[in-house]
């Protein structure tokens, strides 16, 4: 069923695209099943605020009191978004703590025991989700998700083990054209799938929940049967295991990647050196952009009035371009290429979050989300593809697993700090600052790359 030990270099090619086209899959499956609850979760708010769920009422009186710190007008669509957003945070900050921890068990235990672990764990929240009548187990099932939700880090990770670094690009633009599609179908089928929940007289949210666990079932029976162990027997036998766990939980740490220098056989001082930088350009990248994603709710809201489903034709635009950058461009980036790709890329997003932040009409609004589009495509799988290049084989899983941790922080405060700013100096500010500190990781990916040339 799983294959342990590496294939030989003459069927290496074939193995390579047996695994990505598996992780591929497995990640569909994932992320389908993740993104169904998006489009609901302003009407799941909705329903437990008027149940008066004691635990409902402690997160918002938070909400009431950032609402009231920055000035956010009290109108019943930012009130779920702010919530949205809070949970949110939890569910990245819940990543921030458990990636660095899978991917360095997964080091000494396998890639493939890793996975069926965290997708049985991802099995029971769903199952959760779909019995929960209290706001307090459905924040449950997004607690358990959250701790759980190592499939993409150790996807990531299993992708690195590839001997080939032509197959490691290839693999990680695949895991972004998963992202694109599961973030464009999922919340379509959850939209549709809540409509007839509410003809049946169910719950409305039962069906989605459901077919959620349905995805997630099918998942683990996929990695059951599908999934190959891309980690050796001598490798997993070499792995110096968790090490200190503080290296795997201290913020500081983990910008520092000290998991790494501290296993027995850590990388040179100047590969290190590159790898931090890599890690503080991923890190700055996605706290601003992140930021002004969650802000786009409030603009598109408040300037243009638009309806949950013209939001849902946004973010269906969004997806379908990112898809297809990914398959088409993205996938053919030549080993070498990568950070000028990513530095084109940000570069994009300085006039992208200028237009949409002057945008006075619609057009204007879509051509600033193509050019953001564009960059969402290209920046994180080309990031990931540099980073998987670093640690020997018996540390890519917790090199990776930080990696994730670090774009879990920057997804946990980007929202609260761009919301804020949005908020007290107005949406014009908020978007041209931002742009304008998108210079940050491009001077850091310019020292990375000068780091290179050492």
């Amino acid at each position: 069923m799983a294959v342990v030990d590496k294939p030989s270099e003459e069927d290496g090619s074939s193995f390579s695209s047996k695994v990505i086209n598996v992780v591929f899959v497995t990640l569909l499956l994932d992320l389908l099943g993740f993104t169904l609850i998006l489009p609901l979760l302003p009407s799941i708010l909705d329903h437990y605020a008027q149940t008066g769920d004691g635990v409902y009422q402690s997160l918002q009186s938070v909400v009431d009191w950032f609402r009231e710190a920055v000035a956010i007008p009290m109108e019943k669509k930012y009130n779920t978004v702010l919530f949205g957003g809070l949970i949110g945070s939890l569910f990245s900050l819940l990543q921030f703590l458990s990636s660095p921890v899978t991917g360095a068990l997964s080091d000494r235990h396998g890639r493939r025991p890793m996975l069926l672990l965290t997708t049985s764990g991802l099995v029971s929240s769903y199952a959760i989700w779909a019995v929960s009548r209290s706001f307090s187990m459905f924040l449950l099932f997004r607690v358990i998700g959250g701790i759980c939700k190592g499939n993409v880090s150790l996807c990531t990770a299993i992708v690195a083990d590839l001997p080939c670094p032509k197959a490691r690009n290839r693999g990680m633009a695949m895991i972004g054209i998963a992202f694109s599609l599961g973030f464009t179908v999922g919340p379509l089928m959850g939209a549709y799938f809540a409509l007839g929940s509410r003809t049946t007289g169910k719950v409305f949210y039962q069906t989605p929940a459901l077919l959620a666990s349905a995805f997630s079932v099918a998942d683990l029976l996929f990695v059951w049967v599908m999934m190959p162990e891309t980690l050796t027997k001598d490798v997993k036998a070499s792995s110096s295991g968790l090490g200190d766990s503080g290296d795997l939980l201290n913020p500081l740490s983990l910008f520092r990647f000290s998991a790494v220098i501290g296993t027995r056989d850590p990388p040179p001082k100047e590969r290190m050196r590159k790898l931090q930088a890599l890690g503080l350009v991923y890190f700055c990248y996605l706290f601003l952009f992140s930021g002004l994603e969650f802000t786009l709710s409030f603009l598109t809201h408040q300037r243009f009035n638009f309806t949950s489903m013209q939001q849902g034709k946004m973010f269906f635009f969004i997806g379908v371009i990112m898809a297809s950058i990914q398959g088409g461009y993205a996938r053919r980036i030549k080993p070498g290429q990568h950070i000028r790709a990513v530095g084109v890329a940000i570069v994009s997003l300085i006039p992208a979050f200028v237009l949409i932040g002057l945008s006075w009409d619609v057009t204007m609004l879509y051509v600033g989300l193509a050019l953001y589009s564009f960059a969402a495509a290209i920046v994180v799988p080309c990031l990931s593809t540099l980073v998987s290049d670093h640690g020997t084989a018996n540390q890519k899983g917790t090199v990776m697993g930080i990696l994730r941790s670090l774009g879990a922080l920057a997804r946990a405060l980007g929202p609260v700090v761009s919301s804020s700013v949005y908020w007290i100096a107005g949406a014009q500010v908020c978007f041209l600052l931002t742009s304008a500190s998108f210079i940050i990781p491009l001077v850091l990916l310019r020292r990375a790359r000068s780091l290179k040339e050492e």
